[in-house]
């Protein structure tokens, strides 16, 4: 039991277990009791699940405020409410390559479920892997701080202009790698067709298997800005991974009703663009200032007020289109 006490990464190894439990524990109730049989999610479910999994994150962030000091539970919050946002910018990429592939709601949550794996997987290489960089080059964070700066001002440039789905280099390489069918089986990933050229039976891969292994190559993309986000806010390996990993596991249950109602989060991008700068930064204010680290409680405050005032903004300027946006969806 004495391995149970011993560190890794910092932390004892019960905590880094007790959180992995915590993970699958949620993923089996998700698949085995929630999602047993194959149904469309309606926006209420959806809800229902997107605050049942923000509880969930908030009270394992009270357990880290209480366990580990008010500077962690400031830097979990922080974290965690910049992945979540960060996250929530991903739903319109995904919504987009769901319609590209006209992936019934049915079969969506079955390929945003498996696609949340390979993202845990993804999300916890990346981050053993800036770990092991800042811990060895500390001015890796000055370069992750001028990326995230540049990413910010990147966004608030290029504004509400949509990526080309169909152009996706990934995409691309799939077709010439593997036979694609131009239907769906059902909710199977692989099928089995005959080849219109000799007649043989062949291994075909469905539209949904397309859609996931593309929502995964986004998510990657994405984290390329959250994994250097993240680092610059704490660089206890800990704390960025479990309000990573938080924060996406709740993004799929949120999906289904954010989706309907992306259009009124329009200038939620550019605020999200500003709290990137913001915390791009950080590090160089602190410089500037003496300071050993910027305080833990400006951040928060700061991180927090952007979104909201982006959140608010958008739903009082959408207002007047509400109505006939949101006309027939439940």
């Amino acid at each position: 039991m004495e391995i149970f006490f011993e560190l890794f990464m910092g932390k004892p190894v019960w905590m880094w277990a007790s959180f992995i439990v915590i993970v699958v524990t949620l993923l089996a109730f998700d698949l085995g009791v929630l999602h047993r049989k194959t149904h469309e999610i309606s926006i209420r479910e959806s809800l229902w699940m997107s605050a049942f999994y923000i509880t969930i994150a908030l009270a394992f962030g009270g357990w880290v405020w209480w366990s580990l000091g008010d500077q962690a539970g400031k830097e979990y919050l922080t974290g965690f409410i910049v992945e979540k946002t960060l996250a929530m910018d991903n739903v319109f990429l995904i919504s987009l390559i769901f319609t590209y592939f006209a992936i019934p709601p049915i079969y969506q949550h079955r390929v945003l479920f498996w696609g949340i794996l390979g993202v845990i997987v993804l999300r916890g290489i990346m981050i053993a892997l800036g770990a092991t960089l800042v811990s060895q080059y500390s001015w890796v964070l000055y370069v992750f701080a001028v990326f995230l700066i540049f990413t910010g001002i990147k966004m608030l440039l290029m504004g509400d202009k949509h990526p080309d789905i169909a152009s996706n280099p990934l995409l691309k390489l799939i077709r010439r790698a593997f036979p694609i069918s131009d239907q769906l089986d059902g909710q199977k990933f692989l099928t089995r067709q005959p080849d219109p050229k000799t007649g043989k039976w062949r291994l075909y891969a469905t539209p949904l298997l397309v859609a996931l292994l593309l929502i995964e190559f986004v998510d990657l993309i994405f984290a390329v800005d959250s994994v250097p986000a993240i680092f610059t806010i704490t660089l206890d390996p800990f704390i960025v991974f479990t309000s990573n990993i938080f924060a996406i596991l709740g993004l799929r249950a949120l999906y289904f009703a954010l989706a309907a109602i992306i259009h009124r989060f329009k200038y939620l991008k550019p605020a999200l663009a500003f709290v990137l700068i913001f915390i791009g930064s950080k590090i160089f204010i602190a410089d500037a200032l003496g300071l050993e680290k910027f305080p833990a409680n400006i951040s928060l405050a700061v991180t927090l007020g952007l979104i909201a005032m982006g959140v608010i903004v958008s739903l009082v300027k959408t207002a007047k289109t509400a109505p006939e946006a949101d006309h027939g969806r439940d």
